[in-house]
C-alpha cells in the first residue's frame, strides 16, 4: 500500500496487507505494513472491531502481532466541518453539561458520506452553538454513543468536555441504563433470557457483523417477550411476530439486530439482518404502517449525571410507525 491519501468513497474500504513476522506489539507492527495509516488511528480501528487476521477479528493493540493476512474495512471519512442547521428537536432534558434527544429514525447520528447534512450533529449545532463538546472531533462534536440511522429513541450528547470525559467512561464501563423495543419475525424462544456471544465482522460480508466462534468482541443482551402476535392454531407452533424488550449489557456494533437474527426472530424491516420473509399478513401489516425501517427504538437511557451526579433516567414510546405496526398486528 501506498503512502498516499486514502480516497473518500460511499462505502467502507478494505486494506489488505500479509505480516511475514510477529514478536513485536500488534499496533506497532501494523503501521509497518499500513504505513497510510497512523498508529493513533490503528488503534482506534482494533477497539471498533475493524482489523482482523486470517479472518479473525483482533483487538489488542498491545498484543504481539502474528503472522497472517490482515484486513482493515476502513469507514468512509467525512473531511468537511458540518454545518449547524436548524432542525427541530425533540429535547428530553438539557442543562450546561449534556443534552438528552429523542432521535427520530432516518436521521444519522453524525454526518457520512449518504449523509452529509440533516444529522444530529448538525442540529446540535444549531441548537447548542459553541458550547457543544468538541472532544468527538470536527465531524462529531458532542457524540459519544450512538443509534443507527434508521433506529430512533433516546440519545445524550455532551456540550462540555468534562461530560464527554464522564459520559464516555460510564460506555467504556458499561455503566449505563439501555432498553430497547423492537418488533420481530417470529419470537426468541424461549420467551426470556440473555444473549452471550461474540460479535465481530461477517467472514462472508466484510459490511455486516455477525456472531462469531472466535475473536470478535463479547456481547450481552438480556431479553423479554412482552406480546406476541398471530398466535398459530396449533399447540406448540411459533406466533407470527413478537414485541421484544432488550437490555444491552454491552454497546456492540448492531449488537440487537445480530442477536436477535441469531435466534431466528430478525427485527421486522431490517434489510441486512432480517433474512427471511415474514408471514403474508404481517408483510401486509408493515406495508400499511408505512414501516421503511428496522423495528428498533431505544426506549430507555438512564445514567449518573456525569457533572452534577443525579440520577438519569429518560423513556419514550416507540414513533407512529411501530406503534401503527404493533396496533395491526394485535388484530392477526
Amino acid at each position: 500500500m501506498s503512502d498516499e491519501p486514502l480516497i473518500e468513497d460511499d462505502e467502507p474500504t478494505v486494506l489488505e496487507a500479509r505480516l511475514e513476522a510477529g514478536g513485536t506489539r500488534l499496533d506497532k507492527a501494523l503501521t509497518g505494513i499500513f504505513p497510510a495509516l497512523s498508529r493513533a488511528r490503528l488503534q482506534a480501528l482494533l477497539a471498533e472491531d475493524a482489523v482482523s487476521r486470517d479472518g479473525q477479528t483482533v483487538s489488542s493493540g498491545s498484543a504481539k502481532a502474528q503472522a497472517g493476512l490482515y484486513t482493515i474495512i476502513l469507514p468512509p471519512v467525512i473531511s468537511a466541518t458540518p454545518a449547524p442547521e436548524a432542525i427541530p428537536l425533540t429535547v428530553l432534558f438539557e442543562d450546561a453539561d449534556l443534552i438528552v434527544v429523542d432521535k427520530p429514525a432516518g436521521m444519522a447520528a453524525h454526518p457520512a458520506p449518504g449523509s452529509e447534512t440533516g444529522t444530529l450533529v448538525n442540529a446540535l449545532l444549531a441548537h447548542c452553538g459553541a458550547s457543544l463538546s468538541g472532544i468527538g472531533g470536527v465531524a462529531r462534536p458532542g457524540i459519544v454513543h450512538r443509534l443507527d440511522k434508521d433506529t430512533s429513541g433516546v440519545m445524550v450528547a455532551a456540550k462540555s468536555d468534562r461530560a464527554h470525559a464522564g459520559l464516555s467512561a460510564l460506555f467504556a464501563a458499561h455503566d449505563i441504563e439501555r432498553t430497547y423495543i423492537a418488533l420481530t419475525r417470529g419470537a426468541p424462544s424461549p420467551s426470556k433470557g440473555r444473549i452471550e456471544t461474540l460479535i465481530g465482522r461477517s467472514s462472508s460480508d466484510r459490511k455486516k457483523m455477525a456472531v462469531l466462534r472466535s475473536g470478535g468482541r463479547n456481547a450481552v443482551t438480556d431479553y423479554v417477550v412482552q406480546r406476541v402476535f398471530g398466535l398459530p392454531a396449533k399447540a406448540g407452533g411459533a406466533p407470527m411476530a413478537a414485541r421484544v424488550a432488550c437490555t444491552l449489557h454491552t454497546g456492540r456494533t448492531h449488537q440487537i439486530r445480530v442477536h436477535l437474527a441469531s435466534k431466528g426472530a430478525p427485527i421486522l424491516g431490517d434489510q441486512v439482518y432480517g433474512s427471511g420473509s415474514p408471514a403474508t399478513a404481517v408483510r401486509a401489516a408493515i406495508v400499511e404502517a408505512g414501516l421503511a425501517r428496522q423495528a428498533l427504538h431505544a426506549a430507555v437511557l438512564g445514567f449518573v449525571h456525569p457533572v452534577t451526579g443525579e440520577p438519569l433516567r429518560f423513556e419514550t414510546a416507540p414513533p407512529p410507525d411501530m406503534g401503527e405496526l404493533e396496533r395491526l398486528l394485535e388484530a392477526l
